[in-house]
């Protein structure tokens, strides 16, 4: 067993939602982060489409219906409402830390619309809007001298005394066990040790690795809930498990290429083996995958196509590039006038440990945020490009219920959110 180590907060999981909780935390904290796999290897990287804001006041009663109807309203409606009003002041802080959101002529946010969505209200940056705010927020950690993060090591259970948490035992991953671990790195692989902990932030992702088709990476093993039931951690909604509707079909086995919601959002649609457009594309998630299992099976095949014929060649060129070379990388098929074969891929985890609006799990001194997490605020289904918005939000609120020992208070309804916090960006 290599030597213990102790910290004031242990965040195991190095996506958005681990990242943004170290950056919230008071510099003066001693803070040790986790990460299972690479750096680089974690979902927060892959996320394409964009990020939900709140662009006005006047947008609220929509945007929240929006991501109600689409969790077939078994939603935590306080939930939703700390997500929505949060929004705003997330972005600026993305702002502030370099994120290149795309701009319209004026100089303000350009947003996109996806499945689900009344109106356009989600920010991206081409098609790579995950790469983007991770890689930000990962830059901004690493310049804190209060952090250190160790990179290829797994939680294999939770330290536990008196009934509270008090940090994690972990292990050294394996090569097998990460897709870019070099064995040389780790010829110690299994050799466990301590982290010992006064508050615990679990934020490692979900279970795409469980499944033998995901658009997750491959670690992503459901540790944290698996470890939390084991604890008698209280968790919920474990059957909400969400299926994208286009994962790209026929690259054979391991992670399967999302092609992004949004590629529908800006006029992408759906064509069966006839080459006929068969179902409205901009239904919530697991509407569009129904229709996709069912013009399947009437048609006999594995996959349907999804034609981009009806979106601009600019649009693409701009906001849809990374999907385009992937294409003709993996299949030779080009997007500004091929059809690409695509079919529902498990893509994301609505249930999770139960949290609180502060994060906070049934078992003192733990926290959870992201898609480790379940705060009730997709209820069964996620809109799209709600995930970014919710891991950010709730991996604030925990820092401040840590820092203060008090809820994090929303902000009032003040007029044109995007207006006041992006002024002085312009």
């Amino acid at each position: 067993m290599h030597e213990d180590l102790g910290c004031d907060v242990l965040i195991v999981g190095c996506g958005v939602a681990g990242l943004y909780a170290a950056l919230n935390l008071p510099r003066t904290c001693a803070i040790t982060m986790l990460s299972k796999g690479a750096l680089e290897e974690c979902d927060s990287m892959l996320a394409q489409g964009g990020i939900c804001v709140l662009p006005d006041d006047a947008d609220y009663d929509a945007f929240f219906e929006d991501t109600m109807r689409a969790g077939h309203y078994e939603n935590r409606r306080e939930s939703v409402e700390i997500m929505i009003r949060s929004s705003p002041a997330i972005i600026a802080d993305l702002v502030r830390l370099g994120v290149a959101f795309e701009r319209d002529e004026s100089g303000g946010l350009a947003f996109t619309r996806e499945g689900a969505h009344s109106r356009p209200r989600i920010c991206y940056h081409a098609d790579t809007t995950g790469k983007e705010i991770t890689t930000r927020l990962l830059d901004a950690v690493r310049a804190l001298p209060n952090v250190r993060i160790l990179e290829r090591v797994a939680m294999v259970d939770l330290l536990v005394a008196g009934g509270r948490c008090g940090g994690a035992l972990v292990r050294l991953v394996a090569p097998e066990e990460s897709t870019r671990t070099a064995p040389e790195l780790r010829e110690d692989a299994g050799a466990c040790f301590r982290v010992r902990a006064l508050r615990t932030i679990l934020a490692c992702g979900g279970i795409g690795g469980l499944y033998d088709r995901s658009t997750n990476y491959p670690q992503l093993t459901g540790d944290a809930c698996m470890i939390a039931a084991e604890r008698g951690v209280a968790l919920e909604h474990l059957d909400y498990v969400q299926i994208h509707p286009t994962g790209l079909y026929g690259e054979g086995p391991g992670r399967t290429f999302l092609i992004s919601e949004s590629c529908r959002g800006e006029g992408a649609i759906l064509l069966n083996r006839a080459g006929e457009r068969f179902t409205d594309e901009l239904q919530p998630r697991d509407v569009v995958a129904a229709a996709i299992r069912e013009q399947m099976r009437i048609d006999g095949t594995d996959h349907v196509s999804l034609s981009f014929e009806r979106v601009a060649s600019e649009v693409i060129l701009s906001h849809f590039g990374t999907i385009r070379a992937h294409c003709l990388e993996a299949l030779g098929l080009d997007i500004l006038h091929d059809p690409i074969p695509v079919v529902p891929t498990q893509h994301y985890f609505m249930g999770g440990i139960s949290v609180d609006a502060d994060g906070a799990t049934s078992m003192p001194g733990l926290f959870a945020a992201g898609e480790t997490a379940c705060n009730g605020v997709h209820g069964r289904n996620r809109l799209a490009s709600n995930s970014l918005l919710e891991s950010l939000v709730w991996a604030r609120r925990a820092a401040w219920r840590i820092s203060t020992g008090a809820s994090l208070p929303l902000p009032l309804p003040s007029g044109n959110h995007v207006e006041q916090e992006f002024a002085w960006t312009r």
